[in-house]
Parts: structure tokens; sequence; C-alpha cells
């Protein structure tokens, strides 16, 4: 590639490891459901960095807190209090009908945290003898990249050169009511599951799942902790992709869009009976719930609140979900999705496909190889998604 772009593809390609795969498009500045590339062209964001910008980038109103805060104070570490860590953590509690909350930095952090805190209260207030609680996780499962968490991963290539594997979680077939109840035992701690896989392409559950794992799980007692990262924040229709069935897990781990993009802050919220068991020197992090994060994470939430995002991806979604399967084409294997988190199957590697879509303006990404996930800011208009059907099919007719 020449010109500015290719300048910085040849930086990045000499300077950064190899870990990604990205499309060839240098992107300089973002706006709402757009961004912009180094030669100035224009294309529709479909991917909101993972679901991390269901209010868009820079949002005005995310943007004007975080700048307000810069010039106040940004990190004082957890080893003093700040004035906006409270406020903060009572507005996730109130919208996730919880008692506490831990703030961390990125989603495998709050992960993480939910995994120690279902070990301890594994051990504290079921117990389970030390060195034995065990965690039922689901085949397919994104969680993150730490060394514990792609231990049980399904994926060869997330785990393959990274091992041993971190002992004390069982996979189990997504999806199954039976294959749970099957696996527990009496020293299962918790359920690590995703409400839809989104990073396995889109994956649902069958109807009534997790109703059925909240009602074993309660009767087992085993924790059940959501993976609310992606699907959370209104991304698939509700604030939380567990309310399609009424289900109140017992924890629920958040990141991405709590901070509208524009930092990294996650967060698990649940009982006092779980998160109280956490005492002084056994869980931390320098910058989690720092006060530039909590600003961001305030605006955040009052964004997907007072515009009502949840209810505009159900609407949205559930128009663009109808077009999509209109689309006759035989290299298509299904189209599903729940909102705006959408996964278009290939029978063929979808690359190509997501490299016709970018030379028409929109930006997607291809997931496990043949899928490619349409997820953009839940801000996008009727409009513009009629926009992105006429490229989708533009594309499918090269």
């Amino acid at each position: 590639m020449k010109g500015k772009a290719g300048k910085y593809l040849l930086l990045e390609r000499r300077y950064c490891a190899p870990n990604y795969q990205p499309l060839p498009v240098v992107l300089e500045r973002g706006r709402g459901v757009h961004v912009w590339d180094v030669e100035g062209r224009r294309y529709l964001d479909f991917l909101s960095a993972y679901s991390a910008l269901n209010q868009g980038h820079n949002h005005p109103r995310i943007v004007a807190a975080a700048r307000a805060q810069l010039g106040r104070l940004a990190l004082c570490s957890r080893a003093f209090h700040h004035d906006l860590l409270g406020p903060f953590l009572k507005r996730i509690c109130g919208l996730t009908r919880q008692e506490m909350a831990l703030p961390m930095n990125s989603g495998a952090e709050a992960v993480a945290t939910a995994i120690k805190a279902m070990r301890c209260w594994g051990y504290r207030a079921k117990g389970i003898p030390r060195g034995r609680a065990e965690i039922m996780v689901c085949q397919g499962n994104f969680h993150g990249r730490t060394t514990t968490i792609v231990g049980f991963s399904s994926e060869p290539v997330s785990y393959r050169d990274f091992g041993p594997p971190t002992p004390g979680f069982k996979a189990i077939p997504y999806g199954s009511a039976e294959a749970l109840e099957r696996a527990i035992t009496p020293n299962t701690c918790g359920l690590l599951v995703e409400p839809i896989q989104g990073e396995a392409g889109v994956r649902i559950p069958p109807a009534g799942y997790l109703k059925q794992a909240r009602l074993i799980c309660s009767r087992r007692k085993v924790l059940l902790c959501a993976d609310e990262i992606q699907t959370g924040l209104g991304r698939t229709g509700r604030m939380f992709a567990v309310d399609h069935e009424g289900v109140k897990p017992d924890l629920i781990v958040l990141g991405k869009a709590l901070s509208g993009g524009l930092y990294p802050v996650s967060a698990v919220a649940s009982s006092r009976e779980v998160l109280g068991l956490l005492t002084p020197g056994t869980h931390g992090s320098t910058f989690g719930g720092n006060p530039l994060a909590c600003a961001i994470g305030m605006a955040a939430l009052d964004v997907i609140s007072s515009e009502r995002l949840p209810k505009r991806a159900a609407r949205l979604g559930a128009y663009f979900l109808e077009r999509l399967k209109t689309l006759r084409h035989p290299g298509i294997l299904e189209v599903r999705g729940r909102g705006l988190l959408i996964g278009l199957e290939f029978k063929r590697p979808a690359r190509p496909f997501c490299e016709r879509l970018m030379g028409l303006g929109l930006l997607a990404k291809e997931t496990h190889e043949t899928t490619v996930r349409l997820a953009p800011p839940l801000v996008i208009t009727k409009a513009q998604l009629d926009l992105a059907f006429a490229a989708i099919q533009e594309a499918l007719r090269f």
C-alpha cells in the first residue's frame, strides 16, 4: 500500500508483535458511527471496537466529562479515597440490582476478579476444601486473554503455546442445561457463561437456557456469573442480555461500553455475600476505579440511559436483522442475532467479504474465520442501516 497509509502500515509491521491481522485501513479519527482514515476516506464502523462503542465514537457528553476530570484528578490509587468512586459504584449496583461492585480496567481483569470471588465464596461460604474449587465454563467461550482464561478456551490458537492450563475449570456444552446439571459436583463453586457468545460467531443459546441454568445453580448452590462485557449495556436490545429471560445472575461482569470507548473501565457486581469476602490485600488494581475512569463511566451510563440505547438497539436491530434475512446468496449459511449484535455466517472464509465491504465504506471483521460480526454503535440511524445493507448487497455481487 502506498501513500500515508503505507507508511503507517510499514512502521506497524516492523515494530508491533503480529498478534492481530487487521484490515489494511489506517484510521485517524471518529465521530458517532463514522471513522475516517489517514487519506480522508469515511467509513461506517460496524464493529464498534467489539461493542466498546455502543455510544458511538467520541460521544460529546463522555468526552466533556473526561476533559473536566482531567483538569482535576486522574489517579490517586485505591490507597486513598476519592469523591467519584462511591457514586460510580452506586450507579453500577442500581443498574445491575446488586449490592456491591469492584472496579477494574480491562474486561479480562474483571473476569479474573469474578473467578477469584467465586473461588473465595466456594471456600469460605460453601465449604469446599482448599485447592479443590471448580468453575464450569462453556465450550466456545471467550472471556479474555490472560494465561488462566486461555487455559479453558476451546480454541487451540488461543491456548496452544501458552500452557500448562490452570486447573479448576470444566468445559461443558454451551446451551445445554442437562450437561450443566450432570457436570456439577460438591466442589463446583460457579458457572461462568456468556449470554450470547460473541467471539464464537454470535452464538445464541436455546430459549430458556439461562433461566434453566439459574434454577439449577440456585438448587445446587453454585454461583451463576454472567459475562456481559460484550452483550451488556444495551447491545442486544435490553440493558443486559440476561434480561431477555428475566434472569438475575449472582455475579455480572461489565466492561467495554462501560466507558463508551474512551478508557479501559470494567467492573464486577455481586452481592455482599460474595464480594464482601474480599479483604484488604486479597485483590486490587493500581488504576482500577480511578477518578478519571469513574467520571467517564458515569457519563457513559448517562448516555445509555438518557438516549434509551437498549430500546434503540431492539427496534433497529429487529429491522436490520429482518432485512439481512432477505439476502439470497449461495455462500451464506445463516443470519442470526439479537438487537444490534448480528452474525452473518458464510460457508467459506469471510475475510474477502470484509475486504470488499471496506472498499465500499463499511468496516466489519470476521470471527472464527467464516462469520462476520455486524455490531454498529447503538446511536446508528435507520437510514445509515439502509446504507450498510446496500453495501452488503453490493459486496455479495463480487
